[in-house]
């Protein structure tokens, strides 16, 4: 059975947080950032991702069926749903075993949304998410609601994002694309502006940035320029 490595650290971690909308390079981006500055990478959107694929595996839930927030976290905890550093970051562990790719399958994709709406597992999720910090380990976090829900006292809130159609080729690209078709582009730019609505309408933590956040566009960024700029905006208010 594999175990992820226990992770020494120091009480009261500095919080990096990462904010924006769908397809606008968070993860990737955070993960950089974190590399750059010796922190760990926290990606709050992987245990939902992992509470979808216990919902999925264990839990009824299927396309268009009614979810039940309880019966979802109990498998959960039965399943051992929980995130462990794994060197560089922290993964997502199901059963004691790295599940990382399992929640990055297409059915998991197309559910996640719905559940990670319910206000249980955002609760649950959001409790885990805050344990690790102040265990000690500085981390840099993306999600959507982490500066303005997750972690309102962060030490610096990026606000990352991109023109919806920069974000739809980027989006391509990564599912193997090599030559983006325009008809492919206009529907993916189409499904993120309507992922875009819905996040920052929903009822239960909308997709909004925080009052104290840094806006960056990254749209005529690459990707070094992206990362660069956040690292500079990390050196000059935490150090280091």
């Amino acid at each position: 059975m594999s175990r992820a490595a226990e992770l020494p650290g120091r009480r009261g971690g500095r919080i990096i947080a990462i904010d924006g909308p769908a397809a606008s390079g968070k993860s990737s981006t955070a993960q950089a950032v974190a590399r750059a500055l010796g922190y760990a990478h926290l990606d709050s959107g992987a245990l939902y991702r992992g509470v979808t694929l216990v919902g999925v595996r264990h839990g009824g839930v299927t396309p268009g069926a009614p979810l039940d927030a309880n019966r979802l976290l109990l498998e959960a905890e039965r399943r051992g749903l929980a995130l462990h550093y794994d060197g560089t970051g922290y993964g997502v562990y199901l059963a004691g075993e790295p599940a990382d790719e399992a929640i990055r399958t297409p059915e998991v994709t197309a559910l996640v949304s719905a559940v990670s709406a319910l206000p249980e597992v955002r609760a649950w999720v959001n409790d885990r998410l805050r344990a690790l910090p102040f265990a000690g380990q500085s981390v840099v976090v993306d999600g959507r609601d982490i500066g303005t829900v997750v972690f309102p006292e962060a030490d610096l809130k990026v606000y990352l994002t991109a023109s919806p159609r920069t974000r739809a080729e980027r989006r391509l690209k990564q599912r193997g694309s090599k030559a983006v078709v325009a008809a492919d582009l206009d529907r993916e730019t189409a499904a993120l502006a309507a992922r875009d609505q819905a996040d920052s309408s929903r009822a239960v933590a909308p997709l909004r940035m925080a009052a104290d956040a840094v806006a960056l566009d990254g749209t005529d960024l690459t990707f070094e320029e992206q990362v660069a700029e956040i690292v500079r905006l990390a050196r000059g208010r935490v150090g280091g």
